[in-house]
């Protein structure tokens, strides 16, 4: 539990500094006034002023914010030039892009540093082994251990972890014939396997047979990386994460994928500690993976988002004239409301997994 609560803390806190540092160097480089940067949310456990900004951090590590002179649509604008609306549009729009951009930004170099410290990961693709045993599976009482390396089902040779994983799901409570290789010893043993649920893309659940063993394609070794290949590794993983990101937000919004998908704060905190316990490599992937995903979220067209607010920006570059105040307050209000629906939402989610055992 304890090591959840830290690296749940580590790694929001990571992200949501990150992201608001872009915000806060664009504005102080474009001569916007920043007078608040807080991270987390109040009540604040450090608050202290250094020239014109406070700086803070709060107790509810659940995001963070910058507050910039004149950004609020319903204070009175002074018209200052050190006011977020004193600025041109181009200026005030590199402000917001600078969030999530930052988050882009952060995914890379995590990657470039996990492919230069850590190498390229080699597997075996013909070798499926145990890489951890459930104690009171059906595995673990048929006497399998972790680095056994399974090479058949019902006399039926399996190389693959996602063909050897659909077998065993289609055998609910079902025997079925296991052979794997210990050393250089040969094993096999009939095991029946025990009925589990797994979650579906439509949001429900399927039943599946299970054994109670974690599987994996068998690590065979680490290549290593030069900074250049690492560089070129990195940049490209996190391409391919930004597509795959942007693919499924596509499929929830079509509908392809149920909502009830998503994850929230506690399957954040869940994975963040299942991450930990993998070791830094696993934790700093994790990390880059959210990253991604916070910023491609964020520059979704919602009011409220930051996506919301390049909207507001490039209407105003159409008409010429920025968007009245009321209608930008009731858009913010809109936006405001989604985001707290989604957060019950994915919250609720985040509970029945937890009470499913996910």
């Amino acid at each position: 539990m304890l090591l959840t609560v830290v690296s749940f803390v580590f790694v929001l806190g990571i992200l949501i500094f990150i992201h608001e540092f872009g915000h806060f160097i664009v504005a102080k480089k474009v001569g916007i006034r920043v007078e608040k940067f807080s991270l987390g949310f109040p009540p604040n456990i450090i608050s202290k002023k250094v020239g014109e900004t406070t700086y803070c951090v709060g107790v509810i590590p659940l995001g963070g914010y910058v507050k910039m002179a004149g950004e609020n649509p319903q204070e009175q604008s002074t018209g200052t030039p050190d006011e977020f609306m004193s600025k041109s549009v181009a200026q005030r729009a590199a402000v917001i892009f600078a969030g999530p951009f930052m988050n882009y930004v952060l995914s890379i170099a995590l990657l470039v540093g996990i492919f230069f410290f850590g190498g390229r990961v080699i597997f075996a693709p013909d070798q499926v082994v145990v890489l951890q045993v459930n104690p009171d599976g059906p595995a673990a009482k048929a006497g399998l251990k972790e680095g056994d390396q399974i090479i058949a089902i019902d006399n039926v040779p399996v190389h693959r972890y996602d063909s050897l994983t659909s077998i065993i799901g289609a055998k609910v409570e079902e025997p079925l014939d296991l052979t794997w290789v210990r050393g250089n010893d040969t094993m096999a043993t009939s095991i029946t396997t025990m009925k589990g649920t797994r979650p579906n893309l439509s949001g429900s659940t399927d039943t599946v047979g299970l054994i109670g063993v974690m599987l994996g394609q068998k690590v065979i070794g680490h290549e290593s990386l030069g900074l250049w290949e690492s560089m070129a590794n990195g940049f490209v993983t996190a391409h391919i994460i930004v597509w795959e990101t942007v693919k499924i937000v596509k499929k929830f919004i079509t509908g392809e994928v149920s909502p009830r998908m998503i994850g929230g704060p506690l399957f954040i905190a869940q994975q963040s500690g299942r991450e930990a316990q993998k070791g830094a490599s696993s934790l700093f992937f994790f990390i880059a993976l959210l990253s991604v995903n916070l910023a491609v979220l964020n520059v979704l067209p919602i009011p409220v988002l930051d996506g919301g607010h390049l909207i507001f920006l490039a209407i105003e570059k159409v008409r010429g004239t920025p968007l009245s105040i009321k209608a930008r307050s009731i858009a913010q209000q809109v936006g405001l409301a989604f985001l707290l629906g989604l957060i019950v939402f994915v919250t609720y989610n985040d509970i029945l997994r937890v009470l499913k055992g996910f």
